[in-house]
C-alpha cells in the first residue's frame, strides 16, 4: 500500500451526519477517506468493539457498510453523486475488531448514469478479508437535497 504521505483527504461536505463518514454522527463509524495518486480510495481504520458480530469480529452488516462507503467515495472522487443499486459482498475471512485494517475502493467503469465500483478490506499483512462490487446510479444532488428537505 502506498505511503500515507502520498494520500489526499476527501472532503465530506454536507453529509456530516452520515453513518459511515459523518464526523458529527456520535454513533457512526466516522471514517476518513483519502485518494492516492491513481484516484483510488484509501481508508485506514480500526473497528470499535461496539460493532461486534461474531465474538471478536466485525458484524457482517458493518463490513458491507465499509465496502459500500469506499465505493461511494470512489464515485464522489470523480464528482459523481450516486446511490447504491446493487451490491455483492464476498466475506473471505473474519474481520477482527480493533486491528489495523485498510479499506480501498475504486471506480471501474461508467455507462451513462450507471457506475461500477469495487472495494476490499485487507489486514495489516495485506490479506484480503472481504471484497465487494456494486452498481451505482448517478443522481442529481439538488434533487437528493430536495428529497431530504434541505
Amino acid at each position: 500500500m502506498k505511503n500515507d504521505a502520498e494520500l489526499t483527504p476527501i472532503a465530506h461536505g454536507a453529509l456530516s451526519r452520515c453513518f459511515g463518514c459523518g464526523q458529527q454522527n456520535p454513533t457512526g463509524l466516522r471514517l476518513k477517506f483519502f485518494t492516492d495518486a491513481g484516484g483510488n480510495i484509501v481508508c485506514r481504520l480500526r473497528v470499535a468493539q461496539r460493532f461486534e458480530g461474531p465474538p471478536g469480529c466485525v458484524h457482517g452488516g458493518v463490513i458491507a457498510t465499509l465496502l459500500d462507503e469506499a465505493m461511494s467515495k470512489a464515485n464522489r472522487a470523480r464528482g459523481v453523486v450516486a446511490m447504491t443499486r446493487q451490491m455483492e459482498v464476498e466475506y473471505l475471512r473474519p474481520v477482527r475488531l480493533r486491528t489495523s485494517l485498510t479499506l480501498t475502493g475504486r471506480h471501474v467503469e461508467a455507462h451513462g448514469r450507471k457506475h461500477q465500483c469495487e472495494a476490499q478490506i485487507t489486514d495489516a499483512e495485506g490479506t484480503v478479508l472481504a471484497r465487494a462490487k456494486a452498481l451505482f446510479i448517478a443522481v442529481d444532488p439538488a434533487r437528493l437535497a430536495q428529497a431530504a428537505g434541505r
